[in-house]
């Protein structure tokens, strides 16, 4: 019996995982997979925008939002498989994904993994490329900061980064809420996603190997993963779709949820009316 609503709860693979599920039963399905150090909430506004003719999900990856954290040391490679298998507890057999930042890494991984579960993939503000040796060290640093440091001031330093320069002054409230979805991830979580980062390997060479339909988003003043690193992967994915989020940063679905809903409206409509 399908459950409808707000953090659900669910056991899978002895794993709670908590997720969001809107939408008619029978609707193509999107799944919505958040970026890090946030939650599903990230996903509310897409959520919202959607849910009137598609089943949609949005989900917490483990150590984040209210899912477990579990034994296991974290990796993008257990993060699809949570995916995989959260799909096969709902009952889900294919979906279309869509994924920012670090859910674009889960994507990327689970549509190599597992090419037959998937109709379509959106790629938000992410990246093919495994981390170079200078972002690896940054990433032993900030694990370093966040023990000595504590997370409030991870909160505080990776805000600035985060956003486009108008959203400073324009999306407060929104910068607000962020903050407060990296401030309540345990710190063992943080330290262990980036570990995994650290640890991930790239997905470019396989990126010609992706015969769904690709759309890739980023905002137009991404500084995590800037326009090169999308427009990397547009080139490699055949007929893949490559749009640009005007007023927005590495969070281009919250700093323009009008633009990036009406390209992620499209997008999927085209591929279940003529997919």
């Amino acid at each position: 019996m399908r459950e409808l609503g707000n953090n659900i709860k669910i056991a899978v693979n002895d794993l709670s995982v908590s997720y969001n599920d809107e939408g008619k039963s029978g609707d193509p399905v999107i799944i919505f997979i958040h970026g890090f150090p946030f939650n599903k909430s990230m996903w509310d506004k897409q959520m919202e925008a959607l849910k009137h003719g598609y089943r949609v999900i949005a989900y917490d990856v483990r150590g984040h939002g209210g899912s477990d954290t579990g034994t296991e040391d974290f990796s993008i490679e257990l993060f699809a498989t949570d995916l995989l298998n959260l799909m096969d507890t709902l009952k889900i057999d294919k979906a279309m994904l869509c994924g920012l930042s670090m859910g674009g890494y889960i994507a990327l991984n689970a549509v190599e993994n597992y090419p037959d579960r998937f109709d379509a993939l959106i790629l938000s503000d992410t990246t093919c490329l495994a981390d170079t040796s200078e972002a690896k060290e940054k990433r032993i640093k900030t694990i370093e900061n966040i023990r000595k440091n504590g997370v409030e001031k991870f909160a505080d330093e990776s805000i600035k980064n985060l956003f486009a320069r108008e959203s400073f002054s324009t999306k407060k409230k929104e910068i607000a809420a962020v903050r407060e979805m990296i401030v309540h991830t345990d710190e063992e979580s943080l330290c262990k996603t980036l570990r995994a980062f650290y640890e991930r390997k790239e997905t470019c060479s396989k990126l010609s190997d992706i015969y769904v339909p690709v759309l890739i988003m980023v905002g137009e003043e991404d500084k995590i993963t800037p326009l090169a690193a999308a427009q990397l992967m547009n080139e490699k994915i055949k007929e893949s779709l490559l749009s640009i989020i005007r007023h927005a940063g590495h969070l281009s679905n919250i700093e323009n949820p009008v633009e990036f809903n009406n390209q992620l409206e499209e997008f999927v409509s085209t591929v279940y009316y003529y997919g």
